[in-house]
């Protein structure tokens, strides 16, 4: 693992780290920030998966999650949305190939060889984390953005035990009806039959997420018709999944729409963090 930068924020590091990568089998970069109280011991970990066309950057960056994570004494985790390189395949269309590697395990060429996302952040990312930062492992939550929300949703759901709470801004949430899935299933798995268990609400009406969740969808997002927001709604309500879901008047997708509600989604997994 190789140090990129690290800077001191808001008492604590946030540092850039890049790596050879097995599941990808590129390197791969993310960025960790640890509060002050990692100097002490480990320190529960939000992990943050972003949106199609961003890096480990743009959360990093824009996302203002940094100052409520040292109020809370809490880690953040921003991996990268895709493999990339000369070598990996990509596309014209900004949402698909890299940096739209939409946290699944693609098995069609030309993506199979290099988009193993779900592998990659739901096992060899983790386990690089545990043993390289001050970070209790036991005491995870997950949050995410458009893209991340639908990968933040799934893993909760399909990782039973692993995260204490999940949340997420403008999810994806069936991406099995929507553009915005659809089109990246079929060019990455192909058979239609591998789609569901990467579908949020259809992990919803299987029994949903077993701990809190808060979804935040703005009312002039420009991606309304693209999320499934109502549908996952009704499989929320028809499954008695605890949880807020709170359609926010006026904002849109963007990071000023994150940004402005981030105090809320930190502190919400706090809370669960720390019990």
């Amino acid at each position: 693992m190789e140090t990129l930068s690290e800077n001191r924020s808001f008492g604590g590091v946030q540092g850039v780290y890049k790596h050879a990568s097995t599941a990808t089998g590129t390197d791969m970069t993310f960025a960790v920030f640890l509060p002050a109280e990692a100097a002490d011991g480990p320190v529960p970990v939000l992990w943050f998966l972003s949106g199609l066309t961003c890096t480990h950057e743009n959360a990093m960056t824009k996302g203002g999650a940094q100052a409520w994570a040292a109020e809370q004494g809490i880690a953040l985790v921003f991996p990268d949305t895709s493999p990339r390189g000369d070598g990996v395949p990509n596309d014209d269309a900004y949402d698909l190939g890299q940096g739209a590697g939409f946290y699944i395990d693609a098995t069609q060429e030309p993506w199979s060889e290099h988009f193993k996302m779900w592998t990659y952040v739901a096992e060899e990312l983790p386990a690089l984390i545990g043993e390289n930062f001050a970070i209790d492992m036991d005491r995870q939550s997950i949050t995410g953005h458009s893209m991340g929300g639908h990968g933040a949703l799934t893993m909760a759901m399909a990782l039973k035990g692993r995260f204490r709470s999940v949340s997420a801004f403008s999810p994806i949430c069936n991406p099995t009806q929507s553009d915005w899935g659809r089109k990246q299933f079929a060019a990455y798995w192909g058979d239609e039959t591998n789609w569901g268990p990467h579908d949020a609400t259809l992990l919803m009406q299987g029994g949903g997420f077993d701990g809190p969740m808060l979804i935040d969808t703005g009312t002039d997002d420009q991606f309304w018709d693209l999320l499934g927001t109502e549908t996952f709604a009704a499989a929320m309500t028809a499954s008695r999944q605890e949880g807020d879901f709170r359609l926010q008047k006026g904002y849109d997708h963007s990071y000023f729409f994150i940004s402005t509600f981030m105090e809320d989604h930190v502190n919400f997994h706090a809370e669960a963090l720390w019990k």
